[in-house]
């Protein structure tokens, strides 16, 4: 069974094209990655299911017409329509360039851990991205600390060991 902490959201589908069961897509990442990946999950009546496309082809430069195997014809289609897309973490990082974390959504981070130079600070547990000012929210098992997702505070992100390490203002953490 897949979980929300497995996947990552990366665009919609929007809606028929055609009459042969394809489907017009709009991504968040590269359209030329959306057709590499092996599935495509969307949230059905809250389980997420895996749809395996069958090809894909590159309409705009958000974009895209996916032809799902085993639907083929518009009407089985529309249980798609204005679905949010996911795929999973793990396949979504390989095909990313490591060093362009602007590409990641944010919530790609949730499950790292968040160190600065005096040590762990704790594990992102969730994302706060309702303003401009996106928050990982950190918990260490008996705090939550509310870290700012900006560029000028990370320092390196291994996708790997899935950890980041950020130079925080002092007094940061302390504060509350």
């Amino acid at each position: 069974m897949i979980t929300r902490n497995e996947i990552i959201e990366i665009g919609t589908f929007n809606k028929s094209h055609g009459v042969e069961g394809e489907i017009s897509a709009t991504f968040d990442c590269d359209v030329e990655a959306a057709g590499m990946f092996r599935c495509l999950i969307c949230d059905m009546d809250g389980i997420f299911v895996p749809f395996f496309p069958e090809y894909t082809r590159e309409k705009s430069s958000t974009s895209v017409i996916v032809k799902i195997d085993g639907i083929d014809s518009a009407e089985s289609v529309r249980i798609l329509v204005n679905k949010r897309i996911y795929v999973l973490k793990s396949e979504y990082s390989k095909f990313s360039e490591e060093e362009d974390y602007d590409d990641y959504p944010v919530d790609f981070f949730i499950g790292f851990t968040v160190e600065d130079e005096t040590g762990l600070i704790g594990t992102i547990t969730a994302v706060e991205d309702s303003t401009d000012n996106v928050l990982f929210i950190v918990s260490n098992g008996t705090s939550r600390v509310y870290v700012p997702a900006v560029d000028d505070f990370i320092e390196d992100i291994n996708i790997e060991k899935k950890t980041i390490t950020m130079s925080l203002p002092e007094g940061l953490i302390d504060m509350q």
